[in-house]
């Protein structure tokens, strides 16, 4: 226990944290801050505690997940929240990663092996996430089943509203017109290429690599009536032909990998009309290029990084992609993940009823440590607006708040 607690009196300094271990004698650190509920843990065996100090990044996880870390007072979304909220990026402060010049080179040679990501493997890294049955999202996404993150004019809107408003957003940069072709790659469960349709008059091509995603997305374009004008592929990008006056991709790159980013953006410019719009909605990470953490690239999103701007720019700029606008969601991501995580726990027996209780403890503990990294730590979310052609769109930004007051006008 003393490396324990050598390594938690380093770390926190603010707001109450308790820890029993398995003799029962209780350690306290940090103190009282309004900022952080109180938060007590217990240690069912005697090896977690040098178990959680030796494995900084992974530890903490495991114990969690195997019911060996108990989270008396309070819950994990809590426990990480005050972990992470010690360690804020801003004040350049990291709890997580490596120092190690050397480790730090292996870890990101290693990462960018797993991002390769060809055709086969990438399918198999979806079906890992996304198809494991859409009872589950059903449970904690909206009723639109948007995966991604929303757009809060309001902190205080429903997870609905902003959802709604995120897609609102993103059609108006998009500067629609009646009877465009829209490729929407990652088209998710199809709520965006069918919203596109229904406000913009437009045809809509989704594509994904989920097989349980397809069968929605197609079913919901059935029931809408708009079969023949909104279209779902199972295909990856990379196998795509044709042209699109505008290309809309939603939560989709951070599975594409940094190997394949050039790729990514030169099928893109190919397939993107010569006066066309790209518009990227994508997690991103602050300051510069890093590393997905042990845990989300095992048991969440194998594959999966999520790009500094830089790496998006840079990527693009080489096939002469126009980056014509650029939005930062700084917070949006942590509130919406907020109302992922309390519906997840308000739907705790269903979960554990469909899986069992160690998947919903993994996917409790995958929710509160995504939502922590965008409240505390280096992530975000971008929008990045792409052109081929400098013309391509108006002069200043003014159509997109015009556009998004049209569409939010009551009829």
């Amino acid at each position: 226990m003393w490396l324990f607690d050598r390594f938690a009196r380093n770390l926190v300094k603010r707001g109450a944290l308790t820890i029993i271990d398995a003799d029962g004698k209780h350690y306290h650190y940090g103190t009282p801050d309004r900022m952080f509920e109180p938060c007590t843990i217990r240690f069912v065996d005697p090896k977690v505690a040098s178990y959680i100090a030796r494995h900084p990044r992974l530890g903490a996880a495991l114990a969690w997940m195997d019911g060996r870390l108990l989270v008396e007072q309070g819950d994990i979304a809590g426990l990480i929240d005050l972990i992470r909220g010690n360690a804020v990026w801003e004040d350049g402060k990291s709890s997580l990663g490596t120092r190690n010049p050397f480790k730090l080179a292996w870890a990101t040679a290693t990462a960018q092996i797993r991002q390769l990501n060809r055709i086969a493997k990438s399918k198999q890294n979806v079906a890992h996430h996304y198809d494991i049955g859409d009872r589950l999202y059903d449970l904690f996404l909206d009723a639109d089943l948007q995966y991604s993150c929303a757009y809060f004019t309001d902190a205080d809107n429903t997870l609905e509203q902003a959802q709604y408003d995120k897609k609102v957003h993103i059609a108006a940069k998009l500067a629609l017109k009646p009877g465009l072709r829209v490729l929407d790659i990652g088209c998710g469960w199809g709520g965006m290429a069918l919203y596109l349709n229904r406000v913009a008059d437009v045809d809509v091509l989704g594509i994904t690599l989920s097989k349980e995603q397809l069968k929605t997305a197609r079913q919901r374009a059935e029931d809408a009536g708009v079969a023949d004008r909104v279209k779902f592929e199972l295909i990856d990008y990379r196998q795509m032909t044709g042209r699109f006056d505008r290309i809309v991709s939603v939560g989709m790159f951070e599975h594409v990998g940094v190997p394949n980013y050039r790729r990514f953006f030169h099928k893109c410019r190919a397939l993107l009309a010569d006066d066309g719009v790209m518009l990227l909605h994508t997690i991103g990470r602050m300051g510069g290029p890093g590393q997905t953490d042990p845990f989300t690239a095992r048991y969440i999103f194998p594959g999966g990084y999520n790009p500094a701007l830089s790496e998006i720019v840079g990527a693009s700029e080489s096939v002469r992609l126009i980056t014509a606008d650029v939005e930062t969601l700084r917070l949006h991501y942590a509130m919406t993940i907020r109302h992922w995580y309390d519906r997840t726990v308000a739907s705790r027996e269903k979960i554990e009823g469909m899986f069992d209780a160690r998947f919903y403890r993994m996917w409790t503990f995958y929710l509160a440590g995504a939502m922590a990294a965008f409240k505390h730590g280096v992530m975000c979310n971008y929008q990045v607006q792409m052109i081929r052609n400098r013309r391509a769109l108006p002069v200043t930004r003014g159509y997109i708040t015009t556009t998004e007051q049209e569409l939010t006008a009551p009829d």
